[in-house]
């Protein structure tokens, strides 16, 4: 099959256009959880945070957009499942439980609601692609900045202050960055 066939089909994502098989398939999950892992070494502590700024978040969106909602799921499990059993690859290669685990929980539910989205043609202009990133980043507040609160001991205000205000324009600066890349990405493909 062309790759232009494959992108004119509604529903594919960016990682369709590889040729299918279980093995492509296993392959992307292990590597878009091993993608998260090493970006959530990228990370920037946040005075009076408990929780840094890491390449994490960026990268569980990226692998759910690509890779679809159930393998973008399935490659944020593992992420997750690895990180309980002792593989230190959270943010600063922490593993298992943290007051930061509640992001990783979100994580897993927003790489798999934006990679629903994909499906949908999310990923394919600028402007969906902002509203996917923000869609999917709110996900991981809505799980994450909760289990703060209730790990950390902290009031919600707290938590807020901690693990939601200080990533706004980190989160915008994400946003902006998927506008540009994944709508190019099918663009480059298109023309193939």
């Amino acid at each position: 099959m062309s790759t232009a066939s494959v992108t004119a089909r509604p529903g594919a994502v960016l990682a369709d256009l590889l040729p299918s098989s279980r093995v492509r398939d296993a392959a992307l999950v292990l590597g878009g959880a091993a993608l998260t892992g090493i970006a959530a070494q990228i990370a920037v502590p946040v005075p009076g945070s408990p929780v840094p700024v890491t390449g994490q978040t960026f990268a569980a969106l990226l692998v759910g957009t690509t890779l679809g909602a159930r393998r973008g799921a399935a490659a944020l499990a593992l992420y997750a499942a690895a990180g309980l059993a002792g593989v230190p690859w959270f943010a600063q290669g922490g593993s298992g439980t943290s007051v930061s685990f509640g992001y990783v929980l979100g994580m897993l539910l927003a790489a798999a609601a934006v990679g629903a989205l994909a499906r949908r043609g999310a990923d394919r202009s600028p402007l969906r692609m902002a509203g996917t990133m923000l869609l999917g980043e709110a996900i991981i507040y809505a799980v994450g900045v909760p289990y703060l609160a209730f790990a950390a001991h902290m009031s919600a205000t707290a938590a807020i202050a901690a693990g939601l205000t200080p990533f706004l324009i980190g989160d915008a600066l994400k946003a902006a960055l998927a506008m540009g890349v994944l709508p190019t990405a099918w663009k480059l493909t298109n023309k193939s």
